[in-house]
């Protein structure tokens, strides 16, 4: 699949190869969101039958360090869609310095999480402290993973940069955003 739309037809995809990237990577994509959706449905669930001991553990979480964390993702997602605009020959300097802004702000992110787990063990909470820190770890986490997935992909094309690679690791950053965009009302905030 080239990515060219003219081209779109003869791959056989129709109109699924006129998506930006590589079709394999929006597999990707749409199974992690149907992932993190059935998490996020079954923390919802879960959280009906006892929302006073759910609204209690999400008391105890840091909705700054959570806002903080959607902020640098969402200036991370920029980054990388800074970095996809300037894919073509002429700009790769300009793609690989966005590309590493995207990375920078996704370390960011993971200190800020990382700060944030430490923050609770101080205090005793684990995965096993409730059904709320269960869903909370599990979630976050995984998404962390994602975050530690991302960053590498960034960095291996920002060393081996052409117009397709980058574009590719954009649209999977762009859905590390999208998650934690997903996450952080749920999971921080929803009263």
């Amino acid at each position: 699949m080239s990515g060219d739309p003219d081209s779109a037809a003869d791959d056989g995809w129709g109109v699924l190869g006129e998506l930006p990237g590589d079709l394999m990577m929006w597999v990707l994509i749409v199974s992690e969101l149907l992932v993190f959706g059935g998490a996020l449905l079954a923390f919802l669930a879960v959280r009906a039958g006892d929302t006073a001991a759910f609204a209690a553990d999400q008391a105890l979480l840091d909705q700054t360090a959570g806002a903080v964390n959607t902020i640098v993702l969402v200036t991370s997602g920029y980054c990388a869609a800074m970095a996809s605009a300037a894919r073509n020959v002429d700009r790769r300097d300009t793609a690989r310095f966005w590309l590493y802004g995207a990375m920078a702000l996704g370390c960011v992110f993971l200190i800020v999480k990382s700060a944030e787990y430490w923050s609770k063990a101080q205090l005793g909470i684990g995965i096993e402290t409730s059904p709320f820190f269960t869903f909370y770890y599990l979630v976050t986490g995984f998404h962390a993973l994602h975050v530690v997935a991302g960053i590498a992909i960034l960095g291996a094309v920002a060393r081996f940069d052409g117009e397709r690679n980058i574009e590719i690791a954009a649209s999977f950053w762009h859905m590390v955003d999208l998650i934690w965009v997903l996450l952080f009302p749920i999971i921080y905030l929803l009263g």
